[in-house]
């Protein structure tokens, strides 16, 4: 299965064997995080949380660094830049730089498949 390079915004971009390879792989990667793989060294995830959400950034954060990786991000909408005016496109075309992964998170319908334009 071919996911690089792809923007997953939602379950209905997924075909029914992707969706079914994901489930297989994340019921195999269960050992291996437990065991303290660094199979994510030298990846970065980054989070964008323009409104609360603490146990999903969480989950994704521990994820993250269980698997070897790092994570950058923001909970607060107030610390970005959108703050002074920057909008949500520019900020996400930003941060792809710094990032391997961004998971975002929006109070505005359809923020995700903007971002990913």
């Amino acid at each position: 299965m071919k996911f690089k390079g792809r923007d997953i915004i939602s379950i209905k971009d997924l075909a029914r064997e992707e969706i079914d390879y994901i489930l297989e792989t994340t019921r195999a990667m269960e050992p291996v995080a437990k065991s303290g793989s660094d199979i994510l060294r030298g990846k970065m995830l980054a989070t964008l949380f323009f409104e609360p959400s603490t146990r999903t950034r969480l989950s994704f954060e521990s994820a993250m660094h269980k698997l070897g990786g790092s994570a950058i991000g923001f909970a607060e909408a107030e610390v970005a830049s959108v703050k002074k005016g920057e909008n949500l496109a520019d900020t996400v075309r930003v941060v792809e730089k710094y990032a391997d992964i961004i998971a975002l998170r929006h109070p505005l319908e359809g923020a995700a498949r903007l971002a990913a334009e």
